[in-house]
């Protein structure tokens, strides 16, 4: 079989696949469990990265585009265009606040580096005694910074992989806990117009706590491991890009409980504490439209099948493009709906190409 034949199949096949993709993420939201609410161990670094990847549902594990957050799949470091400097922050309600730093290169025809750091807290909390009365004004800070390497292999197939340090300051009393994890992902370009890719994030990341200073013992937290398989798809001569993925995450948990323990001296009352481990399901979708040269504007749904409609954070942006003698700027900003509470969460992203 020529050349000429076999594209036009892998594109038409690609497109399937991203139907697929698609429709499963849309019949997600038929499924509503209720403990797959994003509230564990380092949810800080699962809000995304940036106003871009915000505004495009997060969904951007499969984004071909150069100069995507390493983030979403170290694999699709090979396509940075160059050195590129994003700083963005995020203004949240309830004193929350959380802000991003990174730095991407190329490295060689091949390969390319990112380096990031993230940042979140929550300020003004009231602080009071066992009588009620307030004692003083807390707050709690949390860190991630990632060093991030991918590599293309052939022409069409990039592997990554990215090392986490996380860092997490919630009592003054109580030392940093610290902790590490792994992300490894694979980006195929199948055809010129789809790109499929894959990874896995935060192997091996987990928070062990000692609060003997305040009264308490160790406990450890472990990172939920997430599996994320997209695919992405371009129209319009590359003006449309339609994105799509499903993440399996698995949570453990630790549960405690009391029993009695009959021995030869007695009864004895017991704690033991067992670990499980729980499962679930979710998507995201995203699409961007680059209506003139310097401006495009995007649109996305995060948390696709968590919890119904009450826990979707659809999200929508733009961003625009300006030379400034030899530098490239672009600006971008978000607009995300959170869920549950239902406040807007506004993220504003400046890059400077050099």
């Amino acid at each position: 079989m020529r050349a000429s034949q076999i594209m036009p199949r892998l594109e038409h096949t690609g497109r399937l696949l991203l139907l697929i993709v698609l429709i499963g993420v849309w019949g997600m939201g038929e499924v509503s469990p209720a403990a797959a609410q994003d509230t564990g161990t380092g949810a800080f670094a699962r809000l995304g990265f940036g106003a871009r990847g915000m505004a495009l549902g997060n969904a951007l594990v499969a984004d071909p585009s150069a100069d995507v957050s390493p983030h979403y799949n170290p694999a699709l470091l090979p396509s940075a265009s160059g050195q590129r400097i994003s700083a963005s922050a995020a203004l949240l309600s309830f004193d929350r606040e959380l802000q991003f730093l990174e730095f991407t290169a190329p490295l060689g025809p091949t390969a390319g580096i990112g380096l990031s750091l993230t940042h979140a807290g929550v300020n003004d909390i009231d602080g009071r005694n066992a009588d009620g009365a307030r004692t003083e004004t807390l707050s709690t800070d949390e860190f991630a910074l990632s060093l991030a390497f991918g590599n293309r292999f052939a022409d069409r197939v990039s592997v990554g992989t990215a090392l986490t340090l996380y860092q997490s300051n919630l009592v003054p009393e109580v030392d940093p806990v610290r902790g590490f994890g792994i992300d490894i992902g694979v980006g195929v370009q199948a055809t010129d117009r789809l790109h499929l890719a894959a990874t896995v994030n935060d192997l091996l990341a987990r928070y062990e706590w000692d609060a003997s200073p305040i009264g308490g013992g160790s406990h450890t937290d472990r990172f939920p491991l997430r599996v994320r398989l997209g695919a992405s798809y371009t129209l319009l001569g590359e003006r449309l890009r339609l994105l799509g993925e499903v993440e399996s995450r698995y949570t453990t948990r630790e549960r405690r409980g009391t029993g009695v323990l009959v021995t030869s001296t007695g009864p004895q009352q017991q704690t033991r504490t067992e670990s499980f481990r729980r499962h679930d399901l979710r998507g995201r979708l995203g699409a961007s439209f680059r209506a003139v040269e310097i401006l495009s504007v995007r649109a996305g749904v995060d948390r696709v099948g968590v919890d119904g409609t009450s826990g979707l954070r659809p999200s929508a942006g733009f961003g625009v493009r300006q030379a400034i003698g030899d530098l490239d700027l672009r600006i971008s900003y978000t607009a995300t709906l959170e869920p549950y509470v239902r406040t807007v969460m506004n993220t504003g992203t400046v890059e400077l190409f050099l």
